[in-house]
């Protein structure tokens, strides 16, 4: 690897990302909140200076068109780590400690959504806005929006693109993959209008309707309202809400395929898109049906509360329509299912994708054909088209090493905090950048309890799980660790 290459790519994401940082001045200035000028004043310039240095010392190179995927891995890698202790700093002068402001800051860039606030009251509009403005950068993805904007990525974009969001394809839907992220900012900005509008024109007030808007087109989660969809009593406006989940779940590429090339077949002809829509059906079903039978709510409630439920947890969102960590263990654990399966590949939600849930299904089917006919060639189709050998490997060894993951970062917590809900809940909403779980952290409830050290493992389950494990897997290897000049 070069690391010259290495510190001109973070150094120019680094400038941009501190440009980026000074959105939340002109809201202070409009909202006449002029404490919280200087925190983004001061990120802002750190960020840019930082960028400066690393460019200086890698000699202000430009020539990226060789960029390997190692190096695309671990400048990924560390564009998240940095991205997310620069997007913090303006909590610190909120009074938040370092590790709050980090884990705050890397929960927003991540989508996952789990808050250490225990009071909103304290904080002013602004501090709401970054926190839902960096859930919206992050939910198409932190590079992704730079090689959209960047021209120096023209070429080098491709081995970040893919190196951020290592799915088991690669989707474009132009030849060019900075216009692929052109394209795909594009369906991202649009949407997150139309939502807007239509919060407004149900009665969200227009600061809350953009805040939950970015939050929601990011799978993220963070709202202005403490009691997050809830506080607005407005079943139009979770119904709203529940359909721009769905879509930000959704492979954002197909819809785009749908949208604007008009390959209208495209959408029932897509095998995870057809799964995915069943599940969230077919669970969203079962969990009103449940809610009903216990005599917590109404058939209509049940409905809302279902798809809502389901649409914010299978799409890693986090949002609530109701404090579910108070409804009986059947409805509970129906949605700690969906915590296990996630959002659409090329979507804005994390945890395992559907596309994996289904191929593992598929790969189970497979295997007990083959103990009855062990001599039959009988291969794995998704869309029509055989998955190879070499993307059932990578799928399989996400699975194993997410399974494995899980259950070191549970028995870890578990043992922290002396709680076992806390551990396999928490780390199946952080490493699945989900957000609240049950319990001491329901939706309702924050992180702001745990120790430290819980926060700091939370913190490592929220980066691994939003860069889908597959950078992490390579870093382990020692021939990945060889730097050149």
């Amino acid at each position: 690897m070069k690391l010259t290459a290495i510190l001109n790519v973070l150094g120019i994401i680094m400038v941009a990302l501190g440009l980026i940082m000074l959105t939340p001045i002109g809201l202070a200035l409009l909202t006449r909140e002029h404490a919280s000028i200087v925190p983004f004043l001061v990120a802002s310039a750190v960020s840019v200076t930082l960028g400066l240095l690393f460019q200086w010392q890698g000699g202000f190179s430009r020539d990226f068109d060789n960029l390997k995927r190692t190096e695309g891995m671990l400048i990924v890698t560390l564009a998240w780590v940095v991205t997310g202790a620069i997007g913090g700093i303006p909590y610190l002068f909120y009074e938040l400690g370092p590790i709050d402001a980090y884990f705050e800051s890397i929960s927003g860039f991540t989508t996952t959504g789990a808050t250490i606030l225990k009071d909103f009251a304290p904080y002013p509009k602004t501090f709401f806005f970054w926190r839902s403005l960096s859930q919206w950068l992050g939910g198409m993805g932190i590079i992704v929006l730079f090689v959209a904007i960047l021209p120096q990525f023209a070429v080098a974009g491709r081995q970040l693109f893919f190196a951020e969001a290592p799915g088991p394809t690669e989707e474009k839907v132009t030849p060019r993959i900075t216009h692929t992220a052109k394209a795909l900012w594009l369906l991202y900005i649009l949407l997150t209008l139309l939502e807007i509008a239509l919060l407004c024109l149900y009665g969200m007030p227009l600061f809350d309707a953009v805040c939950n808007a970015f939050s929601t087109m990011a799978a993220g989660g963070f709202s202005p309202h403490p009691q997050s969809i809830m506080g607005y009593q407005s079943a139009p406006i979770a119904w709203i809400i529940t359909l721009f989940m769905f879509l930000a779940g959704g492979n954002f590429a197909l819809q785009y395929r749908v949208l604007f090339q008009r390959k209208y077949r495209a959408l029932p002809q897509n095998e995870e898109f057809c799964f995915y829509t069943t599940i969230v059906v077919v669970m969203s079903l079962l969990l009103c049906t449940a809610l009903v039978w216990s005599g917590a709510v109404s058939i209509n409630d049940g409905l809302r509360d279902g798809f809502f439920q389901i649409t914010s947890i299978i799409t890693t969102t986090g949002f609530a329509s109701v404090d579910f960590a108070l409804w009986a263990v059947p409805a509970q654990t129906i949605l700690f299912t969906m915590m296990l399966i996630g959002g659409c590949a090329g979507s804005a939600g994390g945890g395992v994708k559907v596309v994996r849930v289904l191929f593992g299904l598929k790969y189970l089917k497979r295997e007990i054909a083959q103990v009855v006919h062990p001599k039959a060639v009988l291969p794995i189709k998704i869309d029509r088209v055989t998955v190879p050998e070499d993307i059932q490997r990578q799928i399989l060894g996400f699975l194993l090493f997410y399974i494995f993951l899980m259950t070191l970062s549970s028995l870890a917590v578990s043992i922290i905090e002396g709680d076992a809900v806390v551990g396999i809940v928490g780390t199946a909403a952080t490493i699945g950048n989900i957000g609240p779980g049950y319990g001491p952290i329901g939706p309702m409830a924050s992180f702001g309890d745990l120790s430290a050290l819980t926060k700091i493992i939370f913190i490592v389950d929220m980066v691994v799980g939003r860069l889908e494990l597959i950078p992490i897997l390579a870093m382990l290897h020692p021939d990945f660790w060889v730097f050149k000049h």
